[in-house]
C-alpha cells in the first residue's frame, strides 16, 4: 500500500471520532418514533451506511419512515457545534507526511456534501486534505461514485489508490471501483473480522499501525 500515490479517507469513524454525536442524535429521534434502547442496541451500526438507507438496512424502516427520521436526525445533527466533529489524534500529521511523501490526501464521505465541509472545516483537517467530496444527494449518490469523483478530480486512477475505512461499507465501496481497502479500528464502530471478511488488506488497530501500512 505505500506504493499508492492516491490515499482517500473515510470521515465519519476513519478522520473523525463523530461517533458519539451521531448515535446520541439517532437515539433521540428513535425514542420519538418508538424504538426502546433494547430495540436500538448497538446505535455505532448507524456509522458507515449511508442515510436514509441507514435506518432502514439496520432496523427495518419503511423508505418513508426511514426518510422522515432522517429529516428529523438532520434538523438536531446541524444545530450541534464543532466539538461533533473531533479530529481523530495523529489524522493531521498523518496527512502531513503522506502529502511530504508525494501522495495526493482526500476524502470520500457517505455525509452530504455540505455537512461534510463543515465537518472537515470544524475539525481543522481541511487544510492536510487536496480533496474532500461528499455526497451530492440522498438517492441514486454512492460511496462508489464520490470515490470516482475523488479520483477523477485528482486524475489518478484506480491502480494509484487506496482507501481507508472503518466499516465493511468503505470496503465494498473500494472493491467496486477496483482499489484495495485498509481497514481502521481506533474508532471502535465495528470488529476486526467485518473488515477482514468484507475484504480489507489490511486493518489498522491505530493510527500508527495505519502510518506504517500506508508509508511503510
Amino acid at each position: 500500500m505505500s506504493g499508492r500515490g492516491l490515499v482517500i479517507f473515510d470521515f465519519d469513524g476513519t478522520l473523525s471520532d463523530t461517533v458519539e454525536g451521531i448515535t446520541s442524535t439517532a437515539r433521540t429521534v428513535l425514542r420519538a418514533h418508538g424504538l426502546s434502547d433494547a430495540d436500538m442496541g448497538d446505535l455505532r451500526r448507524i456509522v458507515g451506511p449511508p442515510f436514509p438507507e441507514a435506518f432502514s438496512i439496520v432496523y427495518g424502516l419503511s423508505e418513508e419512515e426511514a426518510a422522515q427520521v432522517t429529516r428529523e436526525y438532520r434538523a438536531i445533527y446541524n444545530t450541534l457545534g464543532a466539538e461533533a466533529f473531533p479530529a481523530i489524534p495523529g489524522m493531521a500529521e498523518l496527512a502531513d507526511s503522506l502529502r511530504a511523501a508525494g501522495k495526493a490526501t482526500s476524502v470520500a464521505s457517505s455525509k452530504r456534501a455540505t455537512l461534510l465541509e463543515r465537518g472537515m472545516l470544524e475539525s481543522g483537517l481541511a487544510p492536510h486534505f487536496d480533496v474532500y467530496l461528499g455526497k451530492l444527494n440522498d438517492g441514486g449518490d454512492t460511496k462508489s461514485k464520490t470515490i470516482r469523483r475523488v479520483m477523477d478530480r485528482t486524475g489518478l486512477g484506480p491502480g494509484d489508490a487506496v482507501m481507508v475505512g472503518d466499516r465493511f461499507y468503505d470496503v465494498a465501496a473500494a472493491t467496486e471501483v477496483g482499489i484495495p481497502c485498509v481497514g481502521v479500528r481506533y474508532a471502535r464502530t465495528c470488529e476486526a473480522a467485518e473488515l477482514w471478511d468484507a475484504g480489507a488488506v489490511a486493518v489498522a488497530e491505530t493510527v500508527g499501525e495505519l502510518r506504517r501500512i500506508l508509508l511503510g
